[in-house]
């Protein structure tokens, strides 16, 4: 089993609320983002997208734009040069099977928006300018950009897509059972496409070095994608390419592989051997990546006293026709509830449009909005309160994994809890049994689960002469806080005060991180950053122990510890020696050291591990004009050791809010005879503002795991799911109408 380390004889930083390291950077405007880094020789390039979503391109005229004065050059694909492997078929580390997307390659459309063209000028105003007077003219075809047009051509994927875990065989006989059962609900359920919206527009900055050298500024939330990518497609040695990204203005998935942008900046640069800025308008970024729409049907069957004999939860994902995008979308049913008969299927099928995207929990938000809709629909119709229900279904095992027993599991008391904070005792069954005014009230609640991921992760540790430390690797900091809780770890390691620590992230020339995705960066960049402070911490208790006169003389290194820029023998502070003391008796500059650290194999084979949570919504509907106000939310969440309590909060707010978008505002509309989406902007694409949201009340339960060293469970993405359902459910509650196909508007709920 996995050992656990922690320096003790001071106060702790980890556990407790610290601001966030890099918040006066931001709050400053000194933190630099991919699309604000400059070069000497910066030209500006401006991306022409496709009007139409499927067919051809028959003909393109540049050259009204290539007299533009100050236009570089238009690249198009019959002019693009052929240092690029265009027929490499990259993978990246979360890409789905098939042949990822390939900007400018031939004259074949495959969904609207796609880049045809980029103009590259001297200055950005001159490029777009110049992007207008392209003509490109097309032989279209009609696309198909509805799952409902092609859920008969649904297939089981071919090639499963690493790191997600397909459907489990089914157990017992789930059609039988339904059949038998006195209780039967089968629904639909659909969440509409969402788009990642992050603040940052997708950017990308190639600043040419001379001698076939490049620095690149990404937007991406793993700078090991872009860079194994460059070297890849256009054949660079990967000494000859570094890429940062200190910054991130948000990504929610966008960011995990790189987007095409990338790929045109670093065509332009290597053609034109000169710097190249590309950035993609807020327009541009509904072209890919997105969570896409998936039909489920949600089948339970169970006794008069709600214990289920049935489930079955079957869905129909899409994707696009160069790739087999996939998420875990039903498996959650069998992870959350015990039952004898289970069949859960989860099929694709093919649409005129980019691949979709993992964001924010990607197939848990679908997913268990599903299956928590239709558990609250089953409370109902057996006449028990929501969370007696789910107890009486708890699952002890993590069932679509050979029953496997959790790690940790305090879901209980997150229903204690929450109840308890929101007043659930109170509730009235009944729905529209509860008013204000002219407001029905609605009280509903569901569960909320995301697995607990490690992966991975290399870290470095710098400890100079002056008593500073450097720690770092290469993933990135999304705005969860990774800058603030590295530097609460390694400072806890070897007792230093915070601001002597530095966290350094987002660049190729540091260890090899993962992607910052998947609420895995806690426990695996966390662990690493430990155990290399770990070994610089044992490497200058060697050197102490060899200072003439040592305190340390003959004293093991499990007996110290460190605290206060010090080494001592624990509980006996008289016999320390400061670390600086240490390297200057030695003579050396720093002591350093590179640690690795990856999933605990035992652990694995073991036990499953899972984050957990209840959420608890308030929302009111105004009788008369179906206008939905969400005035309250509980969300109690076990997710082991919480590292910082603000970060973790914000993290977890952060998620309730993206939650409450799904459930009541976001909805990318798409126009299918012409296959575009036609909400392209802020404007017309809602997500929560100021005024939507009210008070959102975050519990953090008390909850021991061991899976990794650290005894963290990611926060990124708990936070999201299950809240959609719990809203749904409060309005049922409220108004005694189902709905059941997000987001909840006015409209569906008056009609």
């Amino acid at each position: 089993m996995t050992q656990t380390f922690s320096s003790t004889g001071h106060d702790s930083f980890v556990g407790t609320p610290r601001n966030r390291v890099d918040g006066p950077a931001k709050v400053t405007g000194l933190a630099k983002y991919a699309g604000e880094f400059t070069a000497a020789d910066l030209a500006h390039g401006y991306v022409v997208s496709s009007a139409i979503a499927r067919g051809r391109i028959s003909a393109i005229d540049t050259a009204a734009a290539e007299a533009v004065p100050g236009v570089i050059k238009v690249l198009t694909h019959e002019n693009r040069s052929r240092t690029a492997w265009l027929d490499y078929n990259y993978q990246d580390a979360v890409a789905p099977p098939g042949s990822p997307f390939r900007a400018l390659y031939d004259d074949k459309i495959a969904f609207s928006g796609q880049p045809v063209a980029l103009v590259v000028a001297e200055d950005f105003e001159t490029a777009r300018h110049a992007a207008t007077l392209v003509k490109v003219a097309y032989e279209a075809e009609e696309p198909k950009t509805s799952a409902d047009a092609v859920r008969a051509f649904a297939y089981d994927p071919p090639k499963k897509r690493a790191g997600i875990k397909p459907p489990p065989k089914p157990w017992g006989d789930a059609d039988a059972a339904y059949d038998a059962a006195p209780i039967k609900l089968q629904n639909e359920y659909r969440l509409a496409v969402e788009h990642h919206n992050p603040m940052e527009p997708h950017a990308s900055t190639v600043v040419y070095e001379g001698d076939g050298k490049y620095t690149v500024y990404d937007k991406v939330q793993g700078v090991s994608n872009s860079h194994n990518y460059l070297a890849a497609v256009f054949g660079l040695k990967k000494d000859d390419v570094r890429v940062l990204n200190p910054y991130l203005g948000g990504g929610f998935g966008s960011g995990l592989r790189p987007q095409y942008q990338l790929f045109l900046a670093m065509l332009a640069a290597r053609d034109l051997e000169r710097s190249v800025r590309v950035v993609l308008t807020r327009d541009q970024m509904w072209s890919f990546t997105y969570r896409p729409d998936a039909i489920q049907t949600v089948s339970l069957g169970s006794g008069e006293d709600g214990q289920l004999q049935a489930l079955r939860h079957d869905a129909i994902g899409v994707t696009s026709h160069y790739e087999d995008y996939q998420e875990v979308v039903v498996n959650w049913s069998g992870v959350l509830y015990k039952c004898d008969n289970v069949a859960l299927t989860y099929k694709i099928a093919q649409l005129d449009t980019a691949s979709p995207g993992d964001m924010r929990a990607p197939g848990a938000v679908t997913g268990v909005f599903a299956i928590e809709t239709a558990m609250d629909e089953l409370a109902h119709e057996a006449g028990l309160d929501p969370i007696a229900l789910r107890l009486r279904n708890f699952s002890e095992a993590d069932a679509t994994s050979e029953d496997k027993p959790f790690g940790s599991k305090a879901l209980k008391a997150c229903f204690t809890q929450g109840a308890e904070r929101f007043g659930w005792a109170k509730r009235t069954p009944a729905p529209r049994s509860m008013r204000e005014g002219h407001e029905l009230v609605g009280w509903g609640m569901a569960t909320g689960v995301w697995e607990s991921m490690m992966q991975q992760s290399s870290a470095h540790a710098i400890l100079s002469a002056d008593g500073k430390l450097e720690v770092g690797n290469s993933t990135g900091d999304i705005g969860t806080g990774t800058y603030t809780i590295l530097t609460q770890i390694a400072a806890d390691t070897l007792g230093l005060p915070m601001e002597d620590v530095t966290t350094k992230l987002g660049d190729t020339r540091l260890p090899e991180a993962p992607v910052a995705g998947g609420s895995w960066t806690a426990a695996s960049s966390g662990t690493a950053v430990m155990k290399a402070c770990r070994n610089v911490g044992e490497q200058v208790f060697k050197l102490a122990r060899a200072m003439e006169g040592s305190p340390l003389a003959n004293v093991d290194f499990d007996r110290v510890s460190f605290a206060n820029g010090r080494i001592a023998v624990a509980g006996d502070d008289s016999r320390s020696v400061a670390l600086v003391d240490v390297l200057k008796a030695a003579g050396v500059e720093t002591v350093e050291a590179t640690e690795s650290a990856g999933p605990d194999k035992d652990f694995a084979s073991q036990y499953e591990a899972y984050t957990h949570s209840a959420v608890f919504v308030e929302v009111r509907v105004d009788e008369e004009l179906g206008q939905i106000r969400l005035t309250r939310v509980v969300s109690a969440v076990a997710a082991g050791k919480i590292l910082n309590p603000k970060t973790a909060r914000s993290q977890i707010l952060g998620g309730v809010v993206m939650g409450i978008g799904s459930a009541l505002h976001e909805e990318s509309m798409m126009d299918h005879r012409l296959g575009r989406f036609m909400n392209h902007n802020l404007g017309e694409y809602h997500v929560p503002a100021n005024a939507d949201i009210y008070d959102i009340d975050v519990i953090f339960v008390d909850e021991e795991d061991k899976a990794n060293p650290l005894g963290v469970k990611g926060l990124g993405e708990i936070g999201i799911v299950g809240t959609a359902a719990a809203v749904a459910n409060a309005v049922f509650h409220a108004t005694g109408k189902r709905i059941r196909h997000l987001p909840i508007t006015i409209d569906k709920v008056l009609g």
